[in-house]
């Protein structure tokens, strides 16, 4: 008997015809996860009507024996690998798929897209690629199959990569793999392909299990919504449940928005047996604090090293379930954790239908059953998480009247313009053009730069580590050698910022932020840092004979020759 196997939430999105059900009834038969006997009977049906067999009939024969004559919105199909079992979260559509996504029927963790190498990518893929952003889902593989119809082709290959990575990047979703496969003929599925030597990476039952999956609740920042406050004899006692996190007896806590900083002086026990110094994320608890404020329901205790957003304007993507449309400018109570305010929707940018996933922009409603990308402002500061960091406190309600009419997800801050692309963390900066694209533009004569959409990574972030013209390892560091600051990036994650000076080598590659490769080994580290440290100027012929010793700028780039250079698209801009 298995005690305690992680499991690993996977949303597997692509159209019908590009071989969705094929690769879900592919991974069931390849790990022994369908019911005893299903394959026989599907082998049976179809010889029966005359036709070939089909790993998509295992999933339908699959989701009848769950069905029972029951209907439900979502199917959860379950397969496992050595290292761990996943659920498939498989709905009947985008309608049903969005819905209980953002209401929290549902959950996924890391997502599979599915592209038809012979159809390319049609308007179909773009807007499953948009579900992946609305979702704000960072662990992603696309899934190139039918590589069977174009020959096995490596340049088809390539340049269909292309095109969805710059498609995807305009969303801020950045693929941690692009996998080729031919589902039907199990090429790629569970061992390395033959007929595709040029493709060194692993096949999908290995890279799956390279998902590094979320940490868990306990170890997330603190996160405790009051309840309500009780008095108790002489004690006031903070009542609630724990969302996230860990709190000790003696920590020093933050209760926000009002800012106020104490200590916990106990936690409360009804019986001997309860008496405990630490809480945890999903316990119920009542504590005190050593300082007498005045605390209410709805305020969030937290360690002031790990505050949450604070504000009263945000960006959020909503499921839309109410008898009445969403309109804009209309007042709404909307509800998350233990806080209610009254709140505007001030602007809707977008109006998706959920079934087709066309988009309306700039739109004056939301009709039911429809998603929407909108900003929400409330009437007084509240306080959240963006959904990707933590999805209890990044999910709220919207009551209309009396009725729960809607569920959103907080999508991140309002933001005025932002020009540059940039890595923030740990109260450091640095802004970073590496994720940009050169090109020689042979009209002009010139190598050129081709900005990136323009996009905050933090920590715990996914970036970009592949591009049209270059490609990174999945653990390297970033050094800004002007401002000397450096970020740790690992499994292609945003791990850490710090000052230079505080930072050492680490055995991985390390990049400036411009993208040039930084020839430095464990034995020339020091000397680089203290040549560094000699610059006073950077248009000295020092520099100049710096830069020219340590950087390479084509390790990881190819600059591309262009006749004219052409601007980024603009489809899908977020």
């Amino acid at each position: 008997m298995d005690i305690e196997r992680e499991v690993l939430n996977i949303v597997v999105v692509g159209h019908v015809d590009h071989g969705k059900s094929t690769v879900i009834g592919r991974l069931l038969y390849d790990t022994k996860s369908l019911p005893e006997g299903a394959i026989d009977r599907v082998k049976r049906i179809a010889k029966e009507k005359g036709k070939p067999f089909e790993y998509a009939y295992l999933l339908d024969a699959f989701e009848e024996e769950q069905k029972q004559g029951i209907t439900i919105d979502t199917t959860q199909l379950q397969f496992r690998t050595e290292q761990r079992d996943y659920v498939i979260i498989d709905a009947p559509g985008h309608k049903e798929f969005l819905k209980n996504m953002i209401s929290g029927a549902a959950s996924a963790e890391a997502a599979l897209l599915i592209i038809d190498a012979n159809e390319g990518i049609q308007e179909q893929s773009k807007r499953h690629g948009y579900i992946l952003s609305l979702l704000g889902i960072q662990k992603a593989y696309v899934l190139i199959n039918k590589m069977d119809l174009i020959d096995y082709s490596e340049a088809k290959f390539n340049e269909i990569k292309r095109e969805m990575n710059e498609f995807l990047h305009n969303l801020h979703v950045f693929p941690l793999k692009y996998i080729p496969i031919s589902a039907f003929f199990g090429e790629n599925m569970t061992t390395h392909s033959d007929k595709m030597p040029w493709y060194k990476g692993e096949p999908i039952l290995k890279a799956i299990d390279l998902f590094e999956k979320d940490s868990g609740l306990e170890a997330k920042p603190l996160r405790f919504p009051i309840q309500d406050v009780y008095k108790f004899d002489h004690r006031r006692i903070i009542a609630g449940r724990i969302e996230a996190g860990t709190l000790h007896t003696g920590d020093e806590i933050l209760i926000m928005p009002s800012n106020k900083l104490t200590k916990v002086k106990t936690i409360e026990y009804w019986a001997d047996r309860d008496k405990t110094d630490t809480i945890s994320a999903g316990m119920s608890v009542g504590i005190t604090v050593e300082d007498e404020f005045f605390n209410q329901r709805g305020e969030f205790i937290v360690h002031p090293s790990q505050a949450p957003l604070v504000s009263d304007t945000f960006k959020a993507n909503i499921f839309w379930m109410g008898k009445k449309e969403l309109v804009k400018g209309k007042e709404y109570k909307l509800k998350l954790a233990t806080q209610e305010v009254e709140c505007e929707i001030h602007s809707i940018l977008k109006a998706i239908d959920a079934t087709t996933l066309e988009t309306l922009e700039n739109a004056a409603q939301v009709k039911t059953n429809d998603v929407a990308e909108l900003i929400v402002r409330t009437k007084k500061q509240l306080c959240f998480d963006e959904f990707k960091n933590n999805q209890l406190t990044g999910r709220f309600v919207i009551v209309d009247g009396y009725d729960v009419s809607g569920g959103g997800i907080v999508s991140g801050l309002v933001k005025e313009w932002q020009a540059v692309s940039k890595l923030t963390g740990n109260g450091l900066e640095m802004v970073v053009n590496c994720f940009d694209d050169y090109f020689y533009v042979l009209s002009e004569g010139i190598v050129k730069k081709l900005d990136a959409r323009p996009h905050t990574f933090t920590v715990g972030d996914v970036v970009a580590v592949t591009g049209k013209t270059y490609e990174y390892p999945a653990d390297f560091d970033i050094v800004d050698i002007q401002t000397k600051v450096a970020v740790k990036v690992r499994k292609a994650k945003v791990v850490w910022l710090t000052k230079l000076d505080e930072s050492t080598y680490n055995d991985v590659p390390i990049i400036d932020s411009k993208g040039a490769y930084l020839r430095v080994t464990a034995k020339s580290y020091a000397g680089f840092i203290g040549e560094l440290a000699a610059i006073n100027d950077w248009q000295s012929k020092q520099a100049s004979s710096f830069t020219n010793k340590w950087l390479e700028f084509t390790k990881y780039r190819n600059i591309p020759v262009v006749a004219v250079l052409g601007a980024s698209g603009t489809d899908y801009q977020i």
